[in-house]
């Protein structure tokens, strides 16, 4: 259904290897070209086993893209990891984390760049195990870790990775429904040490479409064939929201900003009446973004950027262009929203 000539465009989601709830999933898959997922080998069927009938249905549809860390976060991604987890420590700023009582999630050591450069990878883990944030690894193949820091790696990749979608055909967008990873990736945005023209910038959380939970896989994707061009063009105005609006001057954004979530308003209430029309139920899904577009001016913007204290973002460059930036879409679905 992708427009003859586009890259498709794929959610990208993150911080696991499958969706916190698959129901949301069922809403997401209406506004992009497909879902990737970042699944270790050892655990590559694990979307399927968790949530069958949505991971299949996504699949049969030619909608669900398993990526490998065993060959995506290959040596370049993981000197960017290993740069940023490196600066990021130094800086102090994840000294004041409990680590006594503190139950540790497991992250695949794959993720951590253990395939794309051992060595790199074993590095930043002594320093995770020197400071107490992670642990030895108990079945060869992933590492107990801090959760906070395990969201920290998580984060990063799903910025650094970006560049890695055009040699698989497709432009992968960070997508996730956990808002606290887009405050920590706004926070990280605006600190006063980036060396850019651009400012963060984020869209309502405008809610955009009915909960379909209840409604099968299949009925969702007939839906989708019908009305996909609707939720892509909205999907495709929040991106805009970052690329157009963080470059402008203060004085000039704020009323922009405005106008351009007054558009957005405009769209997502189209999509409304065209969900509740088709489904008979009342709004609750929502969809944002957050992030930044800038110039590049000099020096190593990886590094510049990545330097400052709890910096929680990887940036790509367009060597074109010569900007730089990052961004992350957040969705959710709450019984309140109407």
């Amino acid at each position: 259904m992708t427009a003859k000539g586009s890259t498709p465009e794929v959610a990208f989601y993150y911080p696991g290897p499958v969706w916190h709830a698959g129901d949301w999933v069922k809403n997401l898959v209406l506004f992009f070209d497909g879902i990737a997922l970042l699944v270790p080998d050892y655990i590559h069927d694990k979307p399927f086993e968790r949530d069958p009938a949505i991971a299949y249905g996504l699949k049969e549809a030619g909608l669900l893209q398993i990526l490998s860390p065993e060959q995506l976060v290959d040596k370049p991604a993981t000197q960017k990891l290993a740069r940023a987890m490196t600066e990021i420590l130094a800086s102090g700023a994840l000294d004041p984390l409990q680590k006594e009582n503190t139950d540790f999630h497991e992250l695949s050591f794959s993720r951590l760049g253990g395939y794309g450069d051992p060595g790199l990878a074993d590095a930043i883990l002594s320093e995770l195990k020197a400071r107490k944030l992670a642990r030895d690894t108990e079945d060869g193949m992933s590492i107990p870790m801090h959760p906070m820091v395990r969201a920290l790696v998580l984060v990063l990749l799903a910025q650094i990775l970006r560049p890695q979608g055009a040699s698989l055909g497709m432009e992968l967008s960070p997508t996730t429904d956990r808002p606290q990873l887009i405050d920590a990736l706004s926070e990280a945005l605006s600190l006063k040490r980036i060396p850019s023209s651009g400012h963060v910038v984020a869209s309502d959380l405008e809610t955009v479409g009915v909960d379909l939970g209840p409604v099968p896989i299949n009925e969702v994707l007939a839906f989708r064939k019908e009305y996909f061009q609707q939720h892509r063009a909205y999907a495709r105005g929040v991106r805009r929201f970052v690329r157009d609006l963080s470059p402008l001057p203060e004085k000039e954004r704020a009323n922009a900003i405005g106008e351009r979530n007054e558009e957005l308003r405009d769209i997502a209430s189209d999509l409304k009446r065209i969900s509740r029309k088709a489904w008979k139920r009342p709004a609750s899904f929502a969809l944002s973004i957050s992030g930044a577009i800038w110039t590049l001016k000099t020096g190593d913007p990886i590094g510049a950027l990545l330097a400052a204290a709890g910096a929680l973002v990887g940036i790509e460059e367009d060597r074109n262009e010569r900007e730089v930036g990052a961004y992350s879409y957040l969705f959710s679905a709450k019984a309140q929203f109407s």
